[in-house]
């Protein structure tokens, strides 16, 4: 069973479509296998996103992600991280296909609603950044 790792972003927290996003990935036939609405800290945001601190955009990702509460969750099924990519829709909202998560709530390239794993490798790394493996179910 593969897992990878979501996170509903600032913008659609504030939005209140945590819960319509939740159940698309249920309906998808994604299993929800932990969840957390938290506030990540400045440092928390560094770390998580690392990778990418010498690009451009990192200072303001930076402070998007740490702008509101984030919903991370673990999600669990046959092919999880392509299925769950494929329900965010591409990473600008402009170009995601109708019906997608970005395409239906998300402002902008940067406040783009959702964040995905982008590998199998990555979403154990980022799993294991926010959950215990006891906190998983």
């Amino acid at each position: 069973m593969e897992q990878t790792l979501s996170i509903i972003k600032p913008d659609a927290v504030a939005k209140n479509v945590v819960g319509k996003i939740l159940s698309r990935f249920e309906d998808a036939g994604l299993r929800i296998a932990a969840t957390r609405k938290m506030q990540l800290s400045q440092a928390d945001a560094e770390a998580f996103y690392a990778v990418h601190a010498e690009r451009p955009f990192f200072k303001d990702l930076v402070e998007f992600m740490i702008s509101g509460p984030v919903v991370v969750t673990v999600l669990e099924g046959d092919n999880a991280m392509a299925k769950n990519r494929d329900l965010m829709g591409a990473t600008n909202p402009k170009e995601a296909e109708a019906g997608t998560i970005r395409a239906d709530f998300a402002e902008s390239i940067d406040a783009n609603a959702v964040h995905g794993s982008d590998s199998v490798e990555n979403a154990t790394n980022e799993i294991n950044f926010f959950f215990a493996q006891k906190e998983i179910c």
